[in-house]
Order: structure tokens, then C-alpha cells, then sequence
């Protein structure tokens, strides 16, 4: 058996993460504590890991995802469900080969040089070199996912399960190559997708351009375009029957310019009336609308376009220009020949390529498409019977919306990285052979003389499979009977259609039954002004860095704090500071607790019936912030839920509780210890916080079960302990009333001290004025002069003194901090009366000039009609703030 790393008798000063991530992360391994067993009498709660692409290594995106499935991961083990995070790599198709791509090429090497064979190769070594890397950084930032069952895209599982997939939609229709309008990238030299397409409104040019009639010498039908290149793959005018303007051109025929090619005048109602002249190009090799318009027409296609964006043999002299120097090259053409008449400034949207934002071109080819339509009633079916739940809900409108408007979708793709297309065409007979093993003759016609599809599928057709295929289907495996379907997906909102849909569409097609029940959508990691994190900006922050500077718990805390489901969050640096200083908070605390237990302690047992105040109310908001945090958590609030679990350590446990105990320890009178409520609240705590800041919180709970009784209940890990749970029985609102009380005496004779610029050695008198709670805060004397450097401090009763009037100067500060207590702080007893009247007569003196300078300028006729509106109204509200101001010094002058 693996024995928990050892840890020093006297805890360190400092906390070096460092030197305590490693070994512990190295423990829970050994352990086999990420690894779930199947009970069937429980059931498990499951995630499956977003694959990141084998690109490179984690962003903050990564590591904002691997938090958040940790904190819930850890969650559901604490509470004893069997737990299941299952890692994963994805292959990324075009992303990968374009990286391994440019590698090749700074070896003066292309992929063709090399060939398939070789190229694929150079693909698996690379890809396995991203995939250890991956790995060894999600276990640095503490995921605690079952590496025995970690998945990639092309390993043999999930690629037996995308050529089932494929097989059997083909079978029953669902995928269909066709020739069709698609996005291609002449970058990437590659179809994409819709959803791989980034519209951007682009300012360019509405060229009106004359087509002559043919068979006339004067007449001529104007068209107006904003791609003149694409005239050269015309095929028809087009305009609405219902438009009177053209009605008598109608049936005639035109002339293509540049290329005289001769073309007939069409009548088609989905011509736009509005735009242009009314007559529009068709070109229905490269529109989508206009390859309808053919469809309808039975217009024949020209495609103008090489794979490149070079313009191929169908463009007579413009054959071998890049796209846009074509487009120059028309244009000049048609000015020469008079027929381009005018050209107008004109906004429109422009198809990018997501991956290289290179401008996209609409090409009509031969591509594998699946007809979704079928596939999305099932899936949007599925949300809103609420058998999947969307968070937050906002974004189910947005997914409903789009499944209902859903296209078929694009999934051949031009590469050679990813799994190829499991279609075989006969050069004998020409009939196509699918089948999910490698064919090796023709099903039709037995011939071996066969071909494979050189395509490859789209990534997000492999990732579509994600939740099954990694738990082994289409084999009916017991991990797929136990752990399917999944509970959470939790993603990024930004992939909701990319994936998530998909996911959906294709676990019902396949299963049968949905792949998770929620969805947990989270936003994007921004920079401190909100930006957008990208190299270009120089704004990335790399996680692996930024763990070695701050520690993994500090970057963990610096992701979750504030996170909410679907908003983006700013990484900022005091974010990571407040992280590192809260873990440092925690140690010195821990330091503390630890010191104090002396080292033959055997009773840890608390005594309920004599416990203080004090620790009645520590325990009581202890089991309140349990109590809170646990409903949070099952809202999946996690920020929120951190919050509360932050505040209680650093606030009430920290601040009060600990500074509190420290007075007991020192009065040396206390006949009851308060090291058993220490240790348990810290304890505890560390349980509570566990989820999110996992390294430290196992350093000190090792470090506190170290000087603990042998007998005192206690797994091996923090990590396999129970999840905390509320005890009603601790509730004490009475210690909390008291103790509240106590607290705001001390933080408002602290907030008059700070106000004034007391000296830190100098007591200032306090006196309290309390009614009912008079007898429980009058014990707390020795806590409020400790801790707030008050001294003497009288009691009063409040009803007497409000009814016969507290007696005081005009000077005195009168803290009102609730119907039930009155603080009351002498001004001499603070201050030197002179030196500070003074001091108030200077900043009179100061605030004067200022006001008569402002009122002088606001008076000003010539500033108040040059001076912007704007500037003026912050003259007036600085004058405005600066006479509240004088009012306030006159009236702390009357001592």
C-alpha cells in the first residue's frame, strides 16, 4: 500500500506550492483514488472531458474547463457517488495539419513531397507529443480525471464507432454525396462547415455593370455586383417576374462581358427588387441563392475557381490570376470597354475562415453531407421535455432556435489527417462500396480494382460521438451500460452548435437515449480590460507560467471566483494575488491551529453544553455556510459557492474567531480549550474548500491529522473524505446576534480610528450603549479592547440614555450601529483638540479657494458656451461635492 507523504513536525513559515504539488498529485495516483468502481446499487456521476486539440498545449480556456469539472468531480466523490472523469485528446483535424504543415515547411518539405503514408506519420508523432504534454499539464493543475481510461479521437474505439456511425446513417439515407454550394478555404484548401464560416461586415464596392442584349448594338440589361470576378462564371440574368421594368427584356439573351459568352434573361421571384437595379447576376457555381435559382431554371454550372483561389481554365485570359488580382483586372477590362457605369461605397457581410480568416469562397462541389433535419427534431425534443437541462437557461433559446433552422451539414473535408471516409468507388462498374471495414473488393460488382474517398470527415463529426464512443460503443460494454448517459457536459458557451447540438443529435441516433442530462455552458477567459485573449495583442497568459508564479490553487481561485454560468470572467493579476494571499491566509491559520494542540492532547470531543458565545457562533456559521454553499453548489454556482466558503475562512473564521481564541489563550484563565472548535471549523473547512483549491487544502489537512489522536476518525486523503454536511442542531442565532454585535463595536471604534489617523499604540475611550444584549457583550470587554485598542470602556443602558439623551459634544463621534447598540468615542480621547481644529481650519482654508475658483469659472459666459457640455456639468458636480464638503468640516470644527 501507497503511505501518505510525510509532513514536517513543525509546519513552515511559508507556503511553497512548489514543493507540495507534485507529491500529492503523485499520492492520489498511486492510489487509484480518480479511478470510479461500479456499484450498481449507486448512481455515478459522470463527465467526459472536452478533448483539447492536439495543437500545441492549454490555454486558459483549458484550465478555466478543468477547474470547473474538477470542483465537481471532487464534489461527487466527497459525497460518495462513483465518479467518473474521463480525459481525452482530439485529433483537430485541419487545425493540427496546418501546424504540422508549417513545421514541414521550415524544413523546406510539403506534405505531397512526403506523401500519405509519411505525412500521417509525422501527424501520429506529433500528435503523441501534444497528447503527453496535454496531460502532464492538466495534472498540474490538479485534475483528477481516470487516466487509465483516457481516449483519442483515432484511437481504434472511437474510430470503429465513427465508421459505424457513418455506415448505418448512410444506410438509412442520412448521408448523401451531393453536389452542393459549400464554404471552401483556399488557405486550407478545404470544405468547411457553416459553423466553421465568420461573417464580418466589411466596407467594399456595388460595381453596376452593363450586359449588352445580344442582337442588338445598343441595348443592355445593368446588373450590380460586389464580386466582378465572378462574371466569368455566369450563367443567367435573372430579375422578378413581378418587376414591370424589365418585363419586355424577358426571354431575350445577353452578353457576358469579358468573355462574350452568350447567357438568357430569367424570370425567378427570388430575385430582390430592391437591390441594385432589380437584375442580378447568376453565377451558380459560387452563390448559394443562385445555385437555387439554376436549380430551378436548369442553368448549367461553371466553376471559375482552382482549389488555390486562382482562377482556373474556364476564365479564357484571366486564367491563373489570384481572385482578387482578377478582380482588378475585370474591372479595368470593363472601364476600357465602357461598360462599368458606376460604383458605390457598400457594407456587406464576408464568410471567413475561422481557423485562418482567410475570405471564404461559396463553390459548388461534390461533398459527403448529412441531413440533419431528421436527426434534430429528436435533439430539440430532448430539451424540451427537459430530459436535458441547458445552463444557463438563456442559451436554450438560442440552441432551440438554431436546431429548428438547422442545415444539412458539410462533413467531407480536403485533408488527410482524421478518419477517411469509409467509401470505396469502383473503377469497373462506378458504384461506391460503404462499409465499416476496409473493403476489399467492390459489393456490387466484386471487383478489386477499388479506390478509397481520399476525404477525411469534418473533426466535429468524431466529437459528436464523444460521450459514447469513449465508453465503447457500438460494443455493449458494461461501462457503457453503467456510465451512459453521462451527467454533465460541461463546455464553453461559444461551442453550443459546434458541439454540444451535435452531441445530442447524434448520442440519440446512436443510443437511443440522450448523452447527458445537463449542460453547463461557461464563458471565455478575458483580459483585465475585458479583450479578448490572442497572441496578436501580446495579452495571453500562459497557465503553466502563471501556476509556476502563483501556484496551481491560486490560478484555480483566480478561474472560478465570480464565475458564473455563461458570462465571461477577467483574469486579472490581483485576482491571482488574492488567490496566492489567500492560500498563505489559510497556511498561517493552519500554523496557528497546529501550534496550539499540545502533543499529548487525547480529547478532541466538543462539549457542546459549556461552550462560550463565541463558539457557538463560529459552529453556527459554520453549518450556515454549509448549508449555503451545498444549495449553491447544486445550482451550479460555483463562484458564488467559493465566495461564501472565502468569506467564512478569511472573515469569520481568520479574522474573529482565531484573533478571538488567541485573547483565551493568552488570558490563561479559560477553563474550557477552544482547540477542539478550532480544529474542527478548520478541519472542516478544508473539506468544504477542497473542491477548488485541492493541493493545499490536502497539505494542511495532512499537517493537522498528523498532531490529531490515533483514534480521531480520519481517511487517507482529504480527497476521499465526506463532503461536509449541515447540522441543524448547530444553529445558534442568539450567538450570532451577540456575536455580530460584538464584531461591528470593534470594526466601527477600528473604522473612527482609521478615520482619524489615530496612532496604532494609542487607546481612544468607547463607551457602549446596549439594551438587552448589554449582559452577553459586556463579557467580550477584554475582545473589543484587544482588538480595537479601546480603552476605558463603560456600559450603559441604551433605553435610559436615548429617553433622557446621550450626553455628549457636538465633537463626540456617535456610532449608531443598530436599534440594540450605540458606540459612542470622545474626540479628545482620539485626537488633540487644537492640533486638529487646526488641521480642519487649513482644509477650510483650502476647500474655499477651491469653491471660489469654480464659482468664478461657472460664471464664465465664454467657458460655458466653448466648453464642451460635458466638461461643464463636471465643473458644476466638482463645486457641488466640495460645498458638501465645507458643510461637513464647519460642523467637525464646532468641537
Amino acid at each position: 500500500m501507497t503511505e501518505a507523504p510525510s509532513v514536517q513536525y513543525e509546519m513552515p513559515k511559508a507556503y511553497e506550492p512548489g514543493k507540495v504539488e507534485t507529491k500529492w498529485y503523485q499520492f492520489w495516483l498511486e492510489k487509484g483514488y480518480f479511478k470510479p468502481k461500479i456499484d450498481p446499487e449507486k448512481k455515478p456521476f459522470v463527465i467526459i472531458m472536452p478533448p483539447p486539440n492536439v495543437t500545441g498545449e492549454l490555454h486558459l480556456g483549458h484550465a478555466l474547463t478543468a477547474t470547473l469539472e474538477d470542483i465537481m468531480t471532487r464534489w461527487h466523490r466527497m459525497k460518495g457517488d462513483p465518479t467518473l472523469w474521463l480525459p481525452g485528446i482530439d485529433h483537430a483535424g485541419i487545425a493540427a495539419q496546418v501546424v504540422v504543415e508549417q513545421l514541414l515547411a521550415q524544413e523546406g518539405l510539403d506534405r505531397h513531397q512526403l506523401g500519405r503514408d509519411k505525412f500521417l506519420e509525422r501527424m501520429r508523432q506529433w500528435a503523441e507529443e501534444c497528447r503527453q504534454r496535454i496531460a502532464k499539464q492538466h495534472q498540474r493543475l490538479g485534475t483528477s480525471c481516470d487516466w487509465s481510461r483516457e481516449r483519442f479521437t483515432l484511437d481504434e474505439g472511437p474510430s470503429r464507432a465513427v465508421r459505424t456511425t457513418f455506415v448505418r446513417l448512410y444506410e438509412k439515407g442520412l448521408i448523401y454525396r451531393g453536389e452542393r454550394i459549400i464554404n471552401w478555404c483556399p488557405r486550407c484548401a478545404t470544405a468547411l462547415s457553416d459553423l466553421e464560416v465568420a461573417h464580418k461586415d466589411i466596407q467594399g464596392h456595388l460595381y453596376y455593370v452593363r450586359y449588352p442584349l445580344a442582337e442588338s448594338d445598343k441595348d443592355f440589361v445593368t446588373v450590380a455586383t460586389t464580386r466582378p470576378e465572378t462574371i466569368l462564371g455566369d450563367t443567367a440574368v435573372a430579375v422578378n417576374p413581378k418587376d414591370e421594368r424589365f418585363k419586355t427584356i424577358l426571354g431575350k439573351k445577353a452578353v457576358l462581358p469579358a468573355v462574350n459568352r452568350i447567357i438568357p434573361i430569367v424570370a425567378d421571384e427570388a430575385v430582390d427588387i430592391t437591390f441594385g437595379t432589380g437584375a442580378v447576376k447568376i453565377t451558380p457555381a459560387h452563390d448559394p441563392m443562385d445555385f437555387e435559382v439554376a436549380q430551378r431554371q436548369g442553368l448549367p454550372l461553371i466553376n471559375i475557381l482552382n482549389p488555390d483561389g486562382t482562377m482556373n481554365e474556364n476564365t479564357g485570359p484571366y486564367t491563373g490570376l489570384d481572385r482578387f488580382s482578377c478582380r482588378q483586372a475585370i474591372l479595368s477590362d470593363l472601364e476600357k470597354d465602357r461598360l462599368l457605369i458606376k460604383v458605390e461605397p457598400y457594407t456587406h457581410s464576408v464568410g471567413h475562415c475561422d481557423r485562418c480568416q482567410t475570405v471564404i469562397e461559396p463553390i459548388a462541389s461534390k461533398q459527403w453531407f448529412i441531413n440533419t433535419q431528421p436527426l434534430a427534431q429528436p435533439a430539440i425534443q430532448a430539451v424540451l421535455d427537459k430530459r436535458i437541462t441547458i445552463i444557463p437557461e438563456r442559451f436554450t433559446k438560442v440552441y432551440l432556435n438554431w436546431m429548428e433552422n438547422i442545415r444539412d451539414w458539410c462533413i467531407s473535408r480536403q485533408l488527410w489527417w482524421g478518419h477517411r471516409i469509409p467509401v470505396w468507388y469502383c473503377r469497373n462498374c462506378g458504384q461506391q462500396t460503404v462499409t465499416i471495414e476496409t473493403a476489399k473488393s467492390c459489393h456490387h460488382c466484386g471487383s478489386t480494382n477499388i479506390e478509397q474517398d481520399p476525404d477525411v470527415l469534418d473533426t466535429w463529426f468524431s466529437s459528436a460521438l464523444w460521450t459514447h464512443s469513449t465508453l465503447g460503443w457500438p460494443d455493449d460494454t458494461e461501462e457503457l451500460r453503467y456510465f451512459y448517459p453521462t451527467t454533465v457536459m460541461e463546455t464553453g458557451y461559444d461551442i453550443l452548435f459546434f458541439w454540444v447540438a451535435r452531441m445530442i443529435m447524434m448520442g440519440l441516433e446512436d443510443t437511443g437515449d440522450i448523452p447527458f442530462s445537463t449542460v453547463y455552458l461557461h464563458g471565455l477567459v478575458r483580459d483585465e480590460k475585458g479583450e479578448k485573449m490572442s497572441k496578436i495583442k501580446g495579452n495571453v497568459l500562459n497557465p503553466i507560467d502563471t501556476l509556476e508564479q502563483y501556484g496551481t490553487d491560486a490560478l484555480r481561485f483566480a478561474l472560478s471566483t465570480g464565475t458564473s454560468p455563461g458570462n465571461d470572467i477577467k483574469l486579472t493579476q490581483s485576482r491571482l494575488e488574492a488567490g496566492r494571499n489567500f492560500a498563505n491566509k489559510l497556511w498561517n491559520a493552519t500554523r496557528f491551529v497546529v501550534g496550539s494542540i499540545e502533543p499529548r492532547s487525547t480529547d478532541m470531543k466538543i462539549q457542546w453544553h459549556l461552550l462560550p458565545v463565541e463558539d457557538r457562533w463560529i459552529l453556527s456559521r459554520l453549518s450556515r455556510t454549509i448549508s449555503t454553499v451545498t444549495s449553491l453548489m447544486e445550482q451550479f454556482q460555483f463562484g458564488e459557492s467559493q465566495r461564501y466558503i472565502y468569506e467564512f475562512l478569511w472573515g469569520d473564521f481568520c479574522d474573529w474567531y482565531i484573533e478571538m481564541a488567541k485573547i483565551r489563550f493568552r488570558s490563561g484563565t479559560e477553563t474550557l480549550s477552544p482547540i477542539p472548535v478550532l480544529v474542527h471549523v478548520l478541519e472542516t473547512s478544508l473539506r468544504l474548500l477542497h473542491l477548488y483549491m485541492p493541493f493545499v487544502t490536502e497539505e494542511l489537512w495532512q499537517n493537522l491529522k498528523s498532531r490529531l489522536p490515533s483514534d480521531w476518525q480520519a481517511t487517507e486523503s482529504i480527497m476521499v473524505a465526506t463532503y461536509p454536511e449541515a447540522e441543524a442542531a448547530a444553529i445558534d442565532s442568539q450567538a450570532e446576534r451577540v456575536m455580530e454585535s460584538v464584531i461591528e463595536i470593534i470594526r466601527s471604534i477600528r473604522n473612527a480610528r482609521a478615520q482619524y489617523k489615530v496612532d496604532s499604540a494609542q487607546w481612544v475611550e468607547t463607551q457602549i450603549y446596549a439594551g438587552e444584549l448589554k449582559s452577553a457583550i459586556t463579557p467580550y470587554s477584554q475582545t473589543i479592547q484587544t482588538l480595537a485598542k479601546a480603552m476605558p470602556i463603560t456600559y450603559h443602558d441604551i433605553q435610559q440614555a436615548v429617553s433622557q439623551g446621550i450626553p455628549s459634544k457636538e465633537s463626540d463621534l456617535l456610532l449608531v450601529l443598530s436599534n440594540a447598540v450605540i458606540v459612542r468615542i470622545p474626540m479628545e480621547s482620539m485626537v488633540n483638540l487644537e492640533t486638529e481644529k487646526q488641521r480642519l481650519l487649513k482644509e477650510i482654508k483650502q476647500s474655499q479657494a477651491e469653491a471660489a475658483r469654480l464659482e468664478a469659472l461657472l460664471k464664465d459666459k465664454a467657458f460655458l458656451t466653448r466648453a464642451p457640455a460635458a466638461v461643464v456639468d463636471k465643473e458644476r458636480q466638482k463645486l457641488h461635492t466640495l460645498t458638501d464638503k465645507l458643510e461637513r468640516l464647519k460642523q467637525k470644527i464646532n468641537f
